[in-house]
């Protein structure tokens, strides 16, 4: 939101504004030879607190752009020192009493007037609001391997040439750091017209289909979840129906992030196509794939252990249980214990809750909290209890 703030028309006008009431003060001071303290001191407030919102404003922009990639800009350089100099005239003026004296000459304060540069860059921005988006989208994507082809900076990935992940395609305030929907659209309608089908996996958020001319499919995964086995054995086909109706079909797989539902339900489909024979090389390719190391060697593939399981047990399904899902076995869990919570929330394990959920269902939890179906003793253990819950 902060960021979405420091790009909108509105802050720029806002920037306008200020910098206008800060040369009618700078002139008021200038031409007023029979103020009062307190009206002196009013004027030196606001410009002090007007020079802080431009000093805060460069700050940030340096942080999103980069200090080497905003400074090389000639103008970027004159107006951080205009607003660094301000800042400490301005200083100056308020936290002392030299601007009475006669040892430093009142006419310093038409160093202030120097703010009206400041207005350049105000201008600029709206022809830079592109290319601060840019940087911001490459900023929240990290090292995942983007698409920058052709005119388009997308967080994009061709895992094979006819499988891409990439991430949630938004609007609104969302579009300022993910992929914005419009040109998530322009690029299937410019590389793959008519051929293409979207699966989105967020059970979170979804989207209008219009914007992909109806093909898109919904697999409602929470979060750091993993699907139902029923989910995936459904989306195996569905692409495999697609995949078999034209060699130009093509599908596009996002979650939020484009990592870790993704990358369970990409890693499903290569092994269900007899790309990978096993679950591990799937979802060692599905990370090299979509991890750019010349950006940084941050690992960008599927880690939370219960989603590459899961990719693990599709092989099971697909091997031995000819894509139909197992016999179903009931299972008892008579307790769970939990040896150490050092380190994690407070310490005690008294903000624990464990939950169990059976074809999205929730079939057990403990609350330690109030020792629901649980207890936590001196030790730091916590014990599960549920043995009364098949």
């Amino acid at each position: 939101d902060l960021i979405f703030c420091l790009y909108h028309f509105c802050c720029r006008i806002f920037g306008i504004v200020l910098i206008i009431v800060d040369v009618i003060l700078v002139i008021v001071d200038l031409f007023t030879s029979n103020k009062s303290k307190h009206t002196g001191n009013a004027i030196v407030g606001i410009s002090l607190g007007i020079s802080f919102f431009f000093v805060v404003d460069v700050l940030l922009r340096v942080f999103v752009e980069g200090f080497r990639v905003y400074f090389r800009n000639k103008l970027h350089i004159l107006d951080a020192v205009i607003v660094v100099v301000t800042q400490v005239i301005t200083m100056v003026y308020a936290f002392s009493d030299l601007s009475g004296s006669t040892h430093i000459p009142r006419v310093i304060t038409v160093f202030r007037i120097l703010r009206v540069v400041i207005l350049i860059r105000i201008f600029r921005l709206a022809s830079q609001k592109k290319r601060l988006e840019k940087a911001t989208r490459r900023m929240v994507s990290e090292n995942k391997r983007r698409y920058q082809k052709d005119g388009f900076d997308l967080d994009l990935t061709y895992i094979t040439d006819r499988v891409i992940a990439m991430s949630f395609p938004s609007s609104g305030k969302q579009s300022l750091y993910r992929n914005p929907i419009e040109e998530v659209v322009r690029f299937f309608d410019t590389k793959h017209k008519e051929h293409y089908k979207v699966y989105n996996l967020c059970s979170e958020k979804g989207y209008d289909p219009r914007y992909f001319h109806y093909r898109v499919e919904r697999i409602f995964i929470d979060d750091h979840n993993v699907p139902v086995l029923e989910d995936m054995l459904k989306f195996t086909a569905n692409v495999r129906e697609w995949m078999a109706a034209d060699e130009r079909n093509v599908v596009a797989i996002h979650c939020k992030g484009g990592k870790g539902r993704t990358g369970t339900m990409v890693c499903t489909w290569l092994i269900d196509n007899d790309q990978f024979e096993n679950a591990k090389e799937s979802l060692d390719y599905f990370g090299e794939r979509r991890t750019d190391t010349s950006v940084s060697s941050k690992f960008q593939g599927v880690e939370t252990p219960s989603q590459s399981r899961y990719v693990g047990y599709y092989e099971v399904m697909k091997n031995e249980f000819k894509r139909q899902l197992p016999p179903q076995k009931k299972l008892k869990i008579k307790n769970i214990r939990i040896h150490s919570v050092h380190g994690v929330g407070r310490n005690n394990g008294s903000d624990l809750k464990i939950e169990i959920i059976v074809a999205k269902r929730l079939v057990f939890q403990c609350v330690c909290a109030t020792q629901e179906n649980c207890k936590v003793n001196a030790i730091n253990l916590c014990t599960a209890m549920s043995h009364k819950h098949p």
